[in-house]
């Protein structure tokens, strides 16, 4: 895999990170992060999933923001991303039928990002990420298995998208957030990596391979 894939994969990964904090604070109005998911790297792009926390499938949007400044080498930071998601989701933006399709049940709205004004950083974002990077430092390694994204599928019911540090490949887990999440976590590496678990989702394109673990 290149360079340029591996550094796309990184840069979904910290995307990810800080958007966690966003699946039970705003992003404006009702509208909370409802999951992230990892396009392929090939596409240079992330697709942010948005709804209300009560949502079902239909009343999720997804968001296809690209990862690279246009016209530029330079990649969008999380924060950045950030600012865009909170511009979608204030005020009224009209999108191009052009660049509205369905995905997984879901309008997938393709953002032209040059025709937004991205919002400005609120005051508590400095301090949650003086906060979580106390919390949670960044290490010399990447966590192995890597969160590359992830998705609220139902009321119990989480797909977690994982990739390992010498693949960037993803495949996804099904979990309960109900269950035996200490245990779970714990063998969550291992149970990976086990090739009679893994099945395939023909409607998720996110991923390589599904591992169901909502029974584990």
């Amino acid at each position: 895999m290149t360079s340029l894939h591996e550094d796309i994969a990184e840069q979904q990964a910290d995307i990810t990170r800080l958007l966690l904090h966003h699946f039970h604070q705003p992003l404006g109005g009702d509208q909370f992060v409802r999951g992230v998911l990892p396009a392929p790297p090939t596409l240079e792009a992330i697709r942010i999933v948005t709804g209300p926390l009560d949502t079902t499938t239909g009343e999720r949007t997804a968001w296809e923001l690209p990862l690279r400044v246009a016209n530029s080498e330079e990649l969008y930071g999380p924060h950045d991303v950030l600012g865009i998601l909170r511009a979608l989701h204030t005020g009224t933006h009209i999108h191009s039928s052009s660049r509205i399709r369905t995905l997984m049940d879901m309008p997938l709205v393709q953002v032209d990002v040059t025709t937004l004004k991205h919002a400005p950083p609120q005051p508590d974002d400095d301090a949650f990420l003086i906060l979580s990077t106390l919390v949670d430092p960044y290490t010399e390694h990447a966590p192995d298995p890597r969160l590359r994204g992830f998705l609220f599928q139902g009321p119990d019911r989480l797909r977690l998208y994982t990739d390992r540090e010498d693949d960037i490949d993803v495949i996804a887990a099904d979990v309960r957030p109900s269950g035996a999440v200490t245990a779970l976590l714990a063998a969550l590496p291992s149970l990976l990596t086990e090739e009679e678990r893994r099945g395939q989702d023909d409607i998720d394109p996110h991923c390589t391979a599904v591992v169901d673990l909502t029974r584990w």
